[in-house]
């Protein structure tokens, strides 16, 4: 851009003079024009990209905004895998311990009642609405969370105080595992490998090999002790209170154990084999309540971690084939 051409009024001549610059003069005035023009361009351009994208802060803000939204689904994600695990403790709590002490069952839905009625969580309107549902969601969440968790609490403190109050039978009932090894085959229905076709299968078959030891699972009064039909070499022991365990295809008893003889829960009574209608070496385990079988995977609570509770009723679920 060049300069423009200025003048003077020439008294002395009567006439109108160009102004003249020098080289510098010119240069300087149109680095000057140029300078000025790509400011004002410059603050044009910044003044668009404030208002399409925001300001530096804004930006920085939103980008803020977006790792504490997504930190919030990450919360909410372990939330969710805390309340399945709350759950799957609720429903062991109610088919194990409540059951087969005898207490009321706590329902599902009341250990998942919400609180209800009014939107409690309206304060989070002020937000945008993705941010307002994740965060309402999440508080709601983390108190039927915490709802669950205080009935539970409360559901163990009453199994303690019963436990308290009844030792007597409590050391009685069958609450051990009866062997070492794991199981291998579940209560119910199953594929019976002799016979070739499906029948009840009233108890448990545990892992085991020959002479593998086999302990009482609870106090009692030794019922029988020898053969009997399909069971092979049977140790039948009356825990009183209605209570009866089975222990079938035994290899031999242990010392001194006959009927008549008192026993405690632990004691070594017999020794796992193969006698019987059996497809191999195992202990198939019953418990009888009044004369009526029980699933002994819901008895399995003095001495199995909840882990180990878990794994063995998976398995017995998915088990289609009994060993007897």
């Amino acid at each position: 851009m060049s300069l423009k051409n200025y003048y003077y009024y020439d008294e002395e001549n009567c006439e109108f003079v160009p102004v003249k610059y020098n080289q510098l003069e010119r240069i300087v005035y149109t680095a000057s024009v140029w300078l000025l023009c790509g400011v004002v361009l410059a603050g044009i351009g910044i003044s668009i990209l404030s208002f399409s994208i925001g300001t530096p802060a804004e930006i920085a803000l939103k980008a803020e905004n977006e790792a504490l939204k997504k930190q919030l689904r990450t919360t909410q994600t372990t939330i969710d895998t805390l309340d399945q695990q709350v759950d799957q403790l609720a429903k062991a709590d109610n088919e194990m311990y409540r059951s087969m002490l005898g207490l009321e069952t706590i329902p599902m839905d009341e250990r998942k009642a919400g609180t209800g009625g009014a939107d409690l969580y309206s304060d989070f309107d002020i937000h945008s609405q993705e941010t307002a549902e994740i965060l309402k969601k999440t508080a709601q969440n983390l108190e039927n969370l915490q709802r669950s968790i205080s009935i539970q609490e409360s559901s163990f403190e009453e199994i303690q105080s019963f436990y308290n109050e009844n030792q007597k039978k409590m050391v009685h009932l069958p609450a051990i595992k009866p062997t070492q090894g794991d199981v291998v085959s579940g209560f119910g229905k199953r594929y019976h490998p002799i016979l070739k076709y499906r029948r009840q299968h009233d108890g448990l078959d545990f892992k085991a090999n020959i002479g593998d030891q086999i302990y009482a699972t609870g106090n009692g009064v030794v019922k029988h002790a020898g053969r009997k039909g399909t069971y092979g070499r049977l140790l039948i022991i009356d825990h009183g209170y209605g209570y009866e365990t089975y222990y079938a295809h035994l290899s031999s008893f242990a010392k001194d154990i006959r009927p008549g003889t008192r026993v405690e829960r632990g004691q070594l009574v017999a020794y796992s084999g193969n006698t019987g209608m059996s497809s191999g070496p195992h202990l198939h385990y019953e418990i009888h309540k009044d004369g009526s079988p029980l699933d002994p995977l819901n008895f399995l609570f003095a001495d199995v971690s909840p882990e180990e509770y878990s794994s063995y009723k998976r398995i017995a679920e998915q088990s289609q084939i009994s060993m007897d």
